[in-house]
């Protein structure tokens, strides 16, 4: 049983990641095309986590935690709503990070990749024990 439970972590988790990509891809993009119009990095970072938030919410929710998505109703309000606090969650940590590293004179490309790592594994966390066990 222990092995089974083992195994089905790890595939939730490489599904996690894949979705986390696909998030990602959506935040990055964001990020990148707001910076090349000159907008602010931090404000260009948080519209980006913002998106992305919406995109990583759709693939966990239909491919990732496929089991565990509360039935509509009061439940799936308040999973939402946990969703949506990790995802703050890690929204102040990415826009703190590119923050921080953009007054320090840190590229924000790479100051938004360090972000990218520490968000990742705090929302995992977060998700996986709180919103979606």
């Amino acid at each position: 049983m222990t092995a089974l439970i083992s195994r089905l972590t790890d595939i939730r988790l490489i599904r996690y990641v894949l979705a986390s990509i696909g998030a990602l891809a959506v935040d990055v993009g964001t990020f990148l095309a707001l910076l090349s119009v000159g907008m602010w990095a931090t404000g260009a970072s948080a519209i980006g986590y913002c998106l992305g938030i919406a995109a990583h919410w759709l693939m966990s929710s239909r491919a990732v935690f496929i089991g565990n998505v509360a039935a509509p109703g009061a439940a799936r309000t308040r999973q939402k709503a946990l969703f949506v606090i990790s995802a703050l969650i890690g929204l102040a940590i990415t826009t703190a990070i590119v923050w921080t590293g953009d007054n320090s004179g840190i590229d924000p490309r790479i100051a938004k990749v360090i972000a990218i790592a520490i968000s990742f594994f705090a929302t995992w966390i977060l998700r996986s024990r709180v919103v979606f066990r």
